[in-house]
Formats: C-alpha cells, structure tokens, sequence
C-alpha cells in the first residue's frame, strides 16, 4: 500500500508542477525573462548584436544567478568571485552565439552563390535572382533579409553591401564583388558563381580536415587547462570554507593569483595555436 501512495504522491506533484509551469508561463515573470534572454536567442538566430540596455539587463541577471549559485556552492567569497565573473560569463555566451550564426552564415556561402548561379541562369536579373533563391539555415535568412529590402526600393548596391557587412566573411565579399564588378564589366556571371561555389567547397573541406586532425590535441590541452578548477571546486565542496582560507593568507593567495594568471595565458596560448593550425 505505502508504495502506491508514493507512486501517486509523485505522479500527482508531477503534473501539479507541470500545472504550475503552465501558469507561470503566462505570467508577468514570464515574459520579463523571456525579454531578458531575447537578445541570447536574437543573436543565435540572427547574429544581431544587442543593444546596450539587452547587454545590461543579461549582465545582471548572470551576476545575480552567478551569486546565488556560488553562494550555495563555496560561500560568500566564492559567491562575490563568482557575482563578479558574471558579466564576463554571459558576454562570452553572447559572442559564443554570435560566432556560430556568423560560421553558419560563411559555411552557406557555396550553396548561395550555387543558387543565385542557377537564378541567374535561368535568365533572371541580380534582384529577380536574389528574391527567388531558396537556400536552407543562417544564409537563407540573410538573403531573405536583402530580397525583403530590395522588395521595400533598396538600391541593389547598398543592399549587396549591407549583406556583406553582416557576413563579413571573405567567402561574401568575393561574391559580392564579383555580383558588383559583373553589373559594371558584363561577364558570365553564373559560371563566375558555379566556380566560386566550388572553390568554397574545397575549402570547407580543407578546414574539416584539419579540424578533424587537431581535434585530439585540442581536447587534451582544454582538459588539462578545466583541471585545476575541477579539483578546486572539489576541494571546496568536500571542505567547505577551505578556498576561502587560503584566499584569507596572503602567501596562498599570492599563489593562487598566479596560478590563475597562468592559466589565463595558456589558455590564450592554445587559442591561438588552435586558431593558426585551422
């Protein structure tokens, strides 16, 4: 009998919970957070960068939750360290999210210039083309944006150069300016698009490659630099309060301060050494 009880005493908090989840959803909490985290879900789907107040409001709400965590973890110190990473930590998810909508963006570039290739060889001009392609993820989306401002009277030019901005890849600007430099010279501008996109394509699988290549190395250089901070934050979580100790002795503060200096210079090290095997 007693474990049926607790059988329905769980089913039932289960589905009150998701009741209460329901509810919260259409409050006023709700949609305050939703605003506040926008600007995150913005810049992962459109790579738009926020505006100042979006910067400030998520930068306290990662201190605040940065605070409470580390409170609950290590203790005041812990939680002022923690509070004051906070910032840091949710400007680092921006950029983060930013960089893989930008990486999206350049790794589309061969099946949009192969698509505007194909419009363009159909017989259709540089707006008719750009307005009809249909190309999949973070580059569809930026030439749906230009075909909506060339919908709306944008000169052609200042339209190619804004999509070039927002791309700012080279893989955009060279195809730009061949789009750019066809309306000025003539040429074939289809065949110019099909060997660009090919060119793209050799690239891309050039930089797999190596990624593939140094893959194991970058793993074990990032393990090696979470490994200090892993047996700290056991450290701390089998002997509360002993982080804080040893920050109160200037020796062992001294140390650690340096500790810490030197894991921040190695891992701007193994950054650019990553950067430059790719």
């Amino acid at each position: 009998m007693t474990p049926a009880l607790a059988f329905a005493s769980a089913a039932a908090a289960v589905l009150g919970a998701w009741e209460w989840l329901a509810v919260l959803e259409r409050t006023r909490i709700a949609a305050a957070f939703a605003r506040i985290f926008e600007p995150l879900a913005r810049a992962g789907r459109e790579g738009r960068e926020p505006s100042r107040s979006e910067r400030r409001r998520l930068a306290v709400l990662a201190a605040g939750a940065l605070t409470a965590a580390g409170w609950l973890v290590g203790g005041p110190v812990f939680a002022i360290v923690a509070g004051l990473c906070g910032p840091a930590a949710a400007f680092a998810v921006l950029r983060a999210r930013r960089r893989r909508y930008a990486g999206e963006v350049r790794r589309g570039a061969p099946d949009a210039a192969r698509a505007l290739a194909d419009a363009l060889g159909s017989g259709q001009s540089i707006r008719g083309a750009i307005g009809s392609v249909v190309v999949p993820g973070a580059a569809g989306r930026e030439l749906g944006r230009a075909a909506r401002a060339l919908a709306l009277g944008d000169p052609t030019e200042v339209v190619l150069e804004r999509l070039r901005a927002r791309a700012n890849c080279p893989a955009w600007d060279t195809m730009v300016a061949g789009i750019l430099l066809q309306r000025d010279a003539g040429g074939d501008l289809a065949s110019l698009l099909r060997d660009l996109a090919n060119s793209l394509d050799g690239a891309a699988r050039a930089e797999r490659e190596g990624e593939a290549a140094t893959a194991q190395a970058r793993f074990t250089a990032r393990l090696v630099l979470a490994m200090p901070a892993g047996a700290a934050a056991l450290a701390e979580l089998s002997a509360p309060g002993l982080i804080g100790s040893r920050l109160a002795d200037p020796l062992p503060a001294t140390l650690i301060a340096l500790a810490v200096g030197l894991q921040l210079v190695a891992m701007v090290a193994v950054r650019r050494l990553t950067t430059r095997a790719r």
